[in-house]
């Protein structure tokens, strides 16, 4: 069946039509209209002026990703939208466009939470995949660890207690002056750094627990990069990019290393925007080989928001019977 799939839970419009089905697991189009250039100008998301693109693109994309896909709207099966959580003004958007279009021609609309339909991307890109596993989301908004019983049946297993790891990047990166996205910046400099330049505070809680935190470790990074301001002397981006960097990765490796062992799980998703870091993509690609445990990342084109993981994470919805009526609304929360 053919699955309609609207994203737009940030500053990300997307629309994609994915083929699914017992066997088949196919990405028909994946539109995506980036609003980076627009937030670029004030070193982050705007959520009001997210909004006000959200409804110039929705429409167009959506018509683009069916013509790419060369299929019609009746030739859907259903039309699977991103409801939780996210920027609401951005959510509502696509949630009151998918309604609008599913109503109209009787097709079958399905909720979809957004940081399961992350994790969705993997069996996009690897159709081999089956639950149970252990799933790391890290992206600008999330930080967490589940484990995943079956395609709808997930535990929270740990998590940040504060700020995720996306943004953690992306704060240290505008401040030191990288373009943004920061972290993305920060990605490519860390390579021509010193790792062990500054000694930084990790982001993995110590004791019995999966858990992190980021509120302190960004403050340590603001407090090294004030005070070399402070005697007129200019940080080395790049090894604190490094420092920083591999800080972080060691405490995502530490804590999915101590799930691991906790829930015995034999297979490892990673997904989320962070997913894209090429170092912590490494390190734990090296720290499953050390556990001879599978590894599963989605490319690089399906670590970011997009339309076809939420058409992936509907198709399950929609096998089990979870389909919405009119009255389906969206909300800024994990849970509905």
């Amino acid at each position: 069946m053919y699955i309609l799939g609207i994203e737009s839970s940030c500053d990300e419009t997307s629309a994609a039509v994915v083929e699914m089905s017992d066997d088949c697991r196919r990405i028909c189009s994946n539109i995506i209209a980036s609003q980076i250039e627009t937030h670029r100008l004030y070193g982050g998301v705007v959520p009001e002026i997210a909004s006000r693109a959200h409804v110039e693109a929705v429409s167009r994309i959506t018509y683009e990703a069916l013509q790419e896909a060369g299929i019609g709207i009746s030739d859907l099966g259903a039309v699977a939208v991103t409801t939780h959580p996210g920027l609401i003004g951005a959510l509502l958007v696509g949630v009151n466009f998918a309604k609008s279009m599913a109503y109209s021609r009787g097709i079958p609309l399905v909720s979809v939470n957004h940081i399961h339909a992350h994790v969705a991307a993997a069996y996009l890109s690897a159709p081999e995949l089956r639950p149970p596993f252990l799933a790391l989301v890290v992206s600008g908004g999330h930080t967490q660890l589940y484990t995943v019983e079956d395609e709808l049946t997930w535990h929270c297993v740990g998590g940040t207690r504060d700020d995720a790891a996306g943004e953690a990047f992306d704060k240290i990166g505008r401040v030191i002056g990288m373009p943004y996205p920061g972290g993305a910046a920060l990605d490519k400099l860390a390579y021509e750094g010193d790792k062990t330049a500054f000694a930084l505070p990790s982001p993995a809680i110590t004791g019995d627990n999966l858990d992190f935190s980021f509120s302190g470790l960004k403050t340590a990074a603001l407090n090294l990069i004030n005070s070399a301001r402070q005697r007129g002397e200019e940080i080395d981006r790049a090894d604190l990019a490094a420092s920083y960097t591999d800080t972080i990765v060691r405490g995502l490796v530490k804590k999915t290393d101590d799930a691991l062992k906790k829930t015995g799980a034999r297979t490892l998703v990673m997904a989320g925007g962070v997913a894209a870091n090429s170092h912590l993509r490494a390190a734990l690609t090296a720290l499953c080989e050390r556990r001879g445990v599978k590894f599963v990342v989605p490319p690089m084109a399906l670590c970011g928001d997009n339309g076809a993981m939420v058409a992936a994470a509907g198709y399950f919805r929609y096998c089990a019977g979870l389909t919405e009526g009119c009255d389906l609304n969206a909300s800024a929360a994990d849970e509905m």
